[in-house]
């Protein structure tokens, strides 16, 4: 049986598409865990987005927008950046999505993926966010995780939006992690 070395810790409120804070280290067998406590993400169907990127082809038929060319989504406090970004939306009724009544099923991103809210930021190469399952995968050769001083490294980010909890995977290799005591909040 292999044990995939991981990092398991919830993310902070609104980094609707990766986060930190303080950590409890458990070791196994032959791999490395970490897991921590953390605020719980959560996407915000109650704030405006604003979408900007060199192009947009809208797919009506195929229930798709095609995002291309420096695409950067901020909502609130939280900024996604990506080369491209396609959103797949549901149909019902006659819904489209220039009439902003179409519910998204799912996005893609791709083409050096940046996410930040506040102090905390994610880095990856792609990332898939499935609204029906509630849940975003960031992926990489390197993926990256920082708040502050504090930098978390795997290949992998899997995170479940409804409760926050996610898992940075090594792939093969080993989860890096860079604490900086400082960081700690005095009592």
């Amino acid at each position: 049986m292999s044990v995939k070395p991981a990092v398991f810790f919830r993310l902070s409120a609104s980094l609707a598409v990766a986060g930190l804070g303080a950590l409890m280290i458990v070791t196994s067998a032959s791999a490395q865990a970490t897991s921590s406590r953390m605020k719980g993400l959560q996407l915000s169907n109650d704030k405006p987005i604003q979408i900007e990127s060199d192009k947009l082809e809208i797919k009506d038929p195929e229930s798709k927008a095609i995002f291309t060319g420096n695409v950067k989504v901020v909502q609130g406090t939280t900024t996604l950046q990506a080369g491209n970004m396609t959103v797949f939306y549901k149909t019902e009724s006659g819904a489209t999505v220039t009439s902003g009544n179409a519910d998204i099923d799912r996005i893609e991103v791709s083409n050096k993926v940046f996410l930040s809210s506040g102090a905390q930021q994610a880095t990856g190469d792609s990332g898939l966010v499935n609204m029906t399952e509630q849940t975003i995968v960031l992926k990489g050769d390197k993926v990256v995780l920082s708040e502050g001083k504090n930098v978390f490294v795997g290949c992998q980010l899997n995170v479940q939006m409804d409760t926050g909890e996610a898992q940075l995977e090594a792939c093969g290799g080993r989860v890096q992690i860079q604490l900086d005591p400082q960081s700690r909040k005095q009592n």
